[in-house]
């Protein structure tokens, strides 16, 4: 019996998870787009746009509970998952101390350990051809004072995603990292929480429909990193010659944080 063929998106509900969901509803051959968030709401909306091929799945992955559930769900459909995009995760602009322990740990457990729990869940399910997209960040480039857990997590995801897709190589799969640089997203209203110290500029501000378009595309041509725009380009291309601390006081400059 022929295995049914779905792609997997995690933060499907709002930002760049929405617009993954998106494009991966007009590409041919994907049969269920599963999309994974915490409002439902949104997620309600999210289907009735893209039809009847959206299973929307409203659930909390910073509660590891859910991670049996979404393992049972695989085991009793035992489909071909084709796509597995990671966007759940959130950030907070801030010093270390404006923000309570939970939360910290809890931003831990969503950008990280949720992120590879997915990879870990799916790549059983996963044949030759398949991709593995994680949301990673221009943040993973250097230490981000006043955004440390965040950056932190996201240099995470970067190395993760890199040394997974060389693991993959012989399986044929491939794993993309997408270091993005701000977008119009939810993010940033969630991130910003009027701390005394902390990001309030966004420069170079992209939408999220082009970023997801461009990683779709890198994805396909089995590219271990996806950077959109000549700013994150650049912004890169410092990171791997000039020495952390003076990347770190660029930043701090840049915000006008002293």
């Amino acid at each position: 019996m022929e295995k049914k063929k779905i792609a997997v998106v995690t933060g499907a509900s709002s930002g760049i998870g929405r617009e993954f969901a998106r494009l991966l509803s007009k590409k041919k051959g994907i049969e269920e787009i599963w999309c994974l968030g915490r409002n439902i709401g949104r997620l309600n909306e999210l289907k009735a746009e893209i039809g009847d091929r959206a299973r929307t799945f409203s659930m909390d992955l910073t509660d590891r509970n859910n991670f049996g559930v979404i393992s049972d769900m695989f085991e009793e459909e035992q489909p071909q998952i084709t796509w597995l995009v990671n966007c759940a995760g959130f950030a907070k602009f801030c010093d270390y101390a404006d923000i309570d322990l939970t939360t910290s740990l809890n931003m831990i457990d969503l950008n990280v350990c949720a992120l590879t729990a997915m990879g870990l869940l799916c790549l059983p399910y996963m044949e030759k051809g398949a991709h593995i997209v994680n949301m990673a960040s221009q943040a993973a480039f250097q230490p981000l004072p006043y955004q440390n857990i965040y950056s932190s997590t996201k240099a995470f995801v970067r190395n993760y995603t890199r040394a997974l897709n060389r693991e993959l190589r012989p399986r044929g799969i491939c794993a993309t990292a997408v270091c993005a640089g701000w977008m119009e997203t939810r993010l940033i209203e969630r991130a910003s929480i009027g701390a005394k110290k902390g990001t309030t500029k966004f420069p170079h501000i992209t939408s999220p429909d082009v970023v997801a378009k461009k990683a779709l595309r890198d994805a396909k041509k089995n590219k271990d990193m996806s950077i959109y725009g000549g700013y994150v380009k650049l912004a890169h291309l410092l990171a791997k010659f000039l020495p952390q601390k003076t990347m770190m006081s660029m930043w701090l400059s840049q915000q006008d944080i002293k």
